[in-house]
C-alpha cells in the first residue's frame, strides 16, 4: 500500500437556501470555516442538505473534491461568463465539504480508509453530477462536462466519528481494493458502460455503496444503460 497523505486545505459547510430559477432548497453554496467541525455518521455538523433523498446520508456523508482540478476547469471554462470564474476562485465550487491537493480520482480507490482529522472515513462512491452544477456555474452543460471529464469528486462514509479542522491531515490507513481506483470505476460507469465483466466485478465490490452495486446489476440484467438526462439536465 503506498503511503498517501495530504493536508486538508478547507473544510466547508453550507446552509440550505433557495437555489436556481425554481428556488429549490439546496446547500450547494458551501463556505470555508475556521473552527473545528464534528464529523458524524450523517455528515459534518452544521452542513445542510436540501434534498436528503439524493444528497447526504451515511453513504454520502462527506464530499471531497480535489483542488488539483480547478486549474483545468478555469482553462476549459475560460470563455464562459464571469459566474464560472467567480465560483472557481476558491474551494467550494462543486459543493464539496473537504478540499485538498495531491489526491484525485486516479490515486484514490473504493474502500480506502483514511484518518480524517480525528475521524475515520471510508471511500464509498464517486459523485454523480447533477443539474444543480449547471445553475451553479451558469453553464447548461456543466454537469455533463463534469461527468465526461471523470473529475467528479467522491464521498466518504464515516466509520469513527471525531473532529476535523482546516490544516488537519488526511492519511490512508487501509486499501482493500487496490485494483479499483475511482478513475476505473468512473470509466466503467461513463465510458465502457456495458462491459459485462467490469460490471459484474463492480457489483461484487463490498465497499461500494449499495446504490452503485445495484446500478451495475441492473445494467447486466437489462443490457442497457439507464437514462441520465433528468439528473444531468433537470426535470
Amino acid at each position: 500500500m503506498p503511503p498517501l497523505a495530504t493536508r486538508i486545505e478547507s473544510v466547508l459547510l453550507g446552509e440550505v437556501r433557495p437555489f436556481g430559477p425554481k428556488g429549490v432548497p439546496s446547500g450547494i453554496d458551501k463556505q470555508a470555516v475556521e473552527f473545528a467541525v464534528r464529523v458524524t455518521a450523517q455528515g459534518l455538523a452544521g452542513d445542510g442538505q436540501g434534498d436528503p433523498r439524493h444528497h447526504g446520508g451515511p453513504e454520502k456523508a462527506i464530499h471531497h473534491y480535489a483542488f488539483d482540478h480547478y486549474p483545468a476547469w478555469r482553462r476549459e471554462l475560460g470563455t464562459l461568463s464571469g459566474q464560472a470564474a467567480e465560483v472557481l476562485a476558491r474551494p467550494g465550487a462543486f459543493g464539496e465539504n473537504v478540499s485538498s491537493g495531491g489526491l484525485t480520482e486516479a490515486n484514490v480507490c473504493i474502500g480506502d480508509r483514511f484518518r480524517l482529522g480525528r475521524a475515520l472515513v471510508e471511500v464509498s462512491q464517486a459523485r454523480q453530477p447533477c443539474w444543480k452544477l449547471n445553475h451553479r456555474f451558469g453553464y447548461a452543460g456543466m454537469a455533463r462536462a463534469v461527468q465526461q471529464s471523470l473529475r467528479t469528486g467522491w464521498y466518504y462514509r464515516v466509520l469513527e466519528e471525531g473532529e476535523l479542522s482546516r490544516g488537519d491531515s488526511l492519511v490512508l490507513v487501509e486499501r482493500p481494493c487496490p485494483g479499483w481506483s475511482l478513475q476505473r470505476l468512473l470509466h466503467v460507469l461513463y465510458v465502457e458502460r456495458l462491459d459485462a465483466g467490469a460490471l459484474a466485478a463492480m457489483a461484487a465490490l463490498p465497499s461500494l455503496a449499495e446504490g452503485w452495486r445495484k446500478l451495475a446489476r441492473q445494467r447486466l440484467e437489462r443490457g442497457e444503460v439507464e437514462d441520465m438526462e433528468r439528473r444531468l439536465a433537470g426535470g
